[in-house]
């Protein structure tokens, strides 16, 4: 059976309880705007006590809905802000490493103009240089230690001719083409250097070992007494080397024996300055003539 059209709601509970609060709500309401009308016309003190006191109920309310209000719509620029913020942290970083890069460079402009200047010094002050030339490779990986140089015998580097830096001997010209030259440094092991220590003159004799570093043997009849930090020069004996060019510096005592750090460090090096030996070669003498008779 179909239900009557002229249902009412008071058939619910439910309808029946909303639609009195409903009506007391209203009543309530009225009731309360009248009151407040009729104390504000007669009585205004009392009316604006009656507002101060909804005023101070009411206003942490507001200012809560007003702090969601305006935190809702300042959210889209929040996140502008947060992208902006993050690309320009990108872009400094970038611009840091391009700096980190550009002084990492200066740095190692300024380490090799070090050098040029205190080879420029050095060739000016040695009166027997050859030529400073760049050292282009270095074997810095076989135990044969050899290095090359951009300078050949168009530029009057010859077999035999030491080679050097400001800070110590790097070795020893062993073949020459027209524009390029091998170089024995100090480090091999083939390599054999007459030094003497700067401390009291003893003579020793320097030999690589083929692993950076060099053995130092007294080449005197006492014991050597080497003791770290030890500096050894060249002696000039045997008329190749120079004297007092520095060679090595103890690092480690071993009895009678030494080992011995390079003064001067080739695989970290750019230029050399080729010099000539010590002693000039010895004039050939003239050849007898057939029969006795002496050239005139």
């Amino acid at each position: 059976m179909a239900p009557p059209r002229d249902r009412r709601p008071g058939f619910s509970r439910r309808a029946q309880y909303g639609l009195f609060l409903g009506y007391v709500g209203a009543v309530g309401g009225a009731l309360i705007g009248a009151a407040l009308l009729l104390l504000s016309t007669f009585n205004p003190p009392a009316y604006a006590a009656v507002r101060g006191f909804f005023a101070e109920i009411t206003t942490p309310v507001s200012s809560g809905l007003d702090w969601i209000k305006r935190s809702i719509a300042g959210t889209p620029a929040g996140i502008a802000e947060h992208w902006d913020v993050k690309a320009e942290n990108d872009r400094l970083k970038k611009e840091l490493a391009d700096n980190n890069t550009l002084v990492e460079r200066a740095r190692t402009l300024n380490q090799e103009n070090r050098r040029l200047r205190a080879m420029l010094k050095l060739r000016d002050a040695t009166t027997d240089s050859v030529v400073a030339a760049r050292l282009v490779n270095s074997s810095a990986s076989s135990t044969r230690r050899y290095a090359t140089l951009n300078a050949g015998s168009w530029q009057g580097v010859k077999r035999g001719q030491p080679v050097r830096e400001p800070d110590g001997l790097i070795g020893q010209v062993i073949e020459v083409g027209p524009n390029s030259a091998r170089v024995l440094l100090i480090i091999d092991s083939s390599s054999n250097i007459p030094v003497r220590r700067t401390r009291d003159g003893l003579p020793a004799i320097a030999t690589g070992r083929g692993d950076g570093q060099l053995d130092l043997k007294s080449a005197a009849v006492t014991s050597g007494d080497f003791k770290p930090g030890d500096l050894f020069v060249t002696s000039g004996t045997g008329g190749i080397f120079p004297p007092n060019i520095p060679v090595a510096r103890v690092v480690r005592a071993q009895g009678v024996t030494a080992i011995g750090q390079p003064a001067a460090n080739p695989d970290a090096l750019d230029f050399a300055l080729v010099q000539q030996p010590f002693l000039p070669e010895p004039t050939p003498s003239p050849s007898p003539t057939p029969g006795g008779a002496a050239p005139k």
